[in-house]
């Protein structure tokens, strides 16, 4: 009996749901309920984003405008984070400032990820000469500290938010280039792949209904943990200046900002260096959750 190619196929994700398919999700909740780490991680990235795309209902300060008469004021009920020495809002600046650092980190990620997976796709893929001239380019960049590297991009391209994204962005090509290729090196010698070539499947094929989808797992991993990473090299970038000029919020500038006057006043840098810190650690652990979940 003959077998035809569309048996190798995936089956559909849509359809009527399996009996079973409800309670599945009920144990799912229930997991994500008895893990107060990831559930607090999942609240600090939502709350953040929030900042970003709505900032106006989470504080009715300016980020901008500021009281000379409440400089360095401390934390309290009116000024959550405090003020700075202009006497403006630390917490509106923050919230402000999220909308620039997640946008040049998201930004850096989607370029990162677009173009690494398909370098590592085309290596992992090819073979031969053209997988050893493209890893050894990677070897490359991977030899160059990315903060250096990221440096040097915004350098020549100028100082401004966006080219701090598309440096980050650059930057980190190569790991997910590397993941990429391992990924796509470990499903082309799967038996089903094997398989699809003998029924008759052209390369094209093979690569676009087998391989690219098997593949993409560890690289969406990666992606969700590049999110802290850029979020702290775009904060790092910031903070050396390289970033927005003043006074457009921006959480590396904000913590660059006060660092004169950590001795006395240390809530400035504290702060938001503080968000940040949250921010990167929460990425961290919603990666680490997404592995183990797909490991399974």
């Amino acid at each position: 009996m003959t077998v035809k190619p569309d048996t190798l196929a995936a089956p559909a994700l849509s359809g009527p749901a399996r009996p079973g398919s409800g309670r599945a999700s009920l144990r799912r909740l229930g997991e994500l309920a008895q893990q107060p780490v990831l559930v607090a991680s999942w609240i600090t990235v939502l709350v953040v984003i929030g900042w970003a795309v709505a900032p106006r209902l989470f504080t009715s300060h300016s980020p901008y405008n500021g009281d000379s008469a409440a400089s360095f004021a401390p934390p309290s009920a009116e000024h959550w984070f405090g003020t700075d020495r202009l006497g403006r809002d630390l917490f509106a600046r923050t919230v402000y400032g999220a909308h620039t650092t997640l946008t040049a980190t998201l930004l850096a990620v989607l370029i990162a990820f677009a173009i690494g997976t398909v370098v590592g796709l085309i290596a992992g893929f090819s073979g031969g000469i053209v997988d050893i001239a493209v890893m050894r380019l990677v070897d490359v960049f991977l030899a160059i500290p990315s903060l250096l590297l990221a440096m040097v991009v915004v350098s020549v391209l100028g100082y401004s938010t966006q080219n701090i994204a598309l440096a980050v962005g650059i930057s980190s090509i190569a790991s997910f280039a590397r993941v990429m290729r391992a990924e796509v090196l470990t499903v082309v010698n799967q038996d089903y792949v094997k398989a699809a070539y003998g029924l008759g499947g052209g390369r094209p094929a093979v690569l676009l209904r087998h391989v690219v989808p098997n593949s993409l797992n560890s690289v969406i991993a990666l992606a969700a943990l590049e999110v802290g990473t850029a979020v702290l090299a775009v904060a790092s970038l910031g903070f050396l200046g390289y970033g927005a000029p003043p006074p457009q919020p921006e959480w590396g500038l904000l913590v660059a900002e006060g660092r004169d006057y950590v001795a006395t006043h240390p809530w400035p840098s504290i702060m938001p260096g503080l968000v940040l810190a949250l921010v990167v650690v929460a990425t961290h652990r919603i990666s680490t959750s997404y592995r183990k979940e797909h490991r399974r």
